[in-house]
């Protein structure tokens, strides 16, 4: 799928992973050049024998488009009038009024153009929204609790030896005591 992406010049915007008892599952979100859309998707479903949801929809931004151009146009125009009308005050008081004024406008028209880089860039390119997963088979509850089982020995077996480490100044006291006591032992018979 990432070949067929890249071969279509487009990216992954966004790429998770779940895991649950029976299956993992990743969603990629693909950012694919719109005249591009059609051979992706044709592309990645090809040999898919089963799909178990698959939905396209498509958001024509045309009119919404036209109507923040038109807004940026008319911003652009209300600029150009306090630009005239900056230049025909007089008193500093109409200068920093006209200016706050500008300062508005320039900022409304800063945001409605990023709008419309938006718009452009969701033109430009379409959004490609691939979950799939892999089912993992589970275990029988006999082969779980043998796996749980052979686990719990084994942590069992390490705790135990790692016990006999915690112990052994202990258990080289009572080796010596044995010993000793043999010694005198063999010396009492003897």
């Amino acid at each position: 799928m990432l070949d067929a992406v890249k071969a279509n010049s487009g990216y992954i915007s966004d790429d998770q992973e779940t895991r649950s008892d029976d299956r993992i599952s990743h969603t990629i979100q693909i950012r694919i050049p719109a005249a591009h859309f059609d051979t992706l998707l044709n592309t990645i479903t090809k040999g898919v024998s089963h799909f178990d949801y698959k939905q396209i929809n498509v958001s024509d931004v045309t009119e919404e488009f036209i109507d923040v151009s038109a807004r940026v146009k008319a911003k652009k125009e209300m600029e150009t009038r306090y630009l005239a009308l900056l230049k025909q005050a007089k008193t500093v008081s109409n200068m920093l009024e006209i200016e706050r004024e500008l300062g508005n406008i320039r900022a409304e028209i800063e945001s409605i153009e990023g709008r419309l880089r938006y718009l452009n860039d969701q033109v430009a390119y379409s959004s490609l929204s691939v979950t799939y997963y892999e089912k993992i088979h589970n275990q029988t509850a006999f082969g779980k609790h043998f796996r749980e089982g052979f686990r719990n020995g084994w942590n069992n077996l390490v705790w135990f030896f790692i016990g006999i480490v915690n112990l052994w100044p202990f258990l080289l006291l009572a080796a010596i005591g044995i010993w000793l006591f043999r010694r005198w032992r063999k010396a009492k018979r003897a």
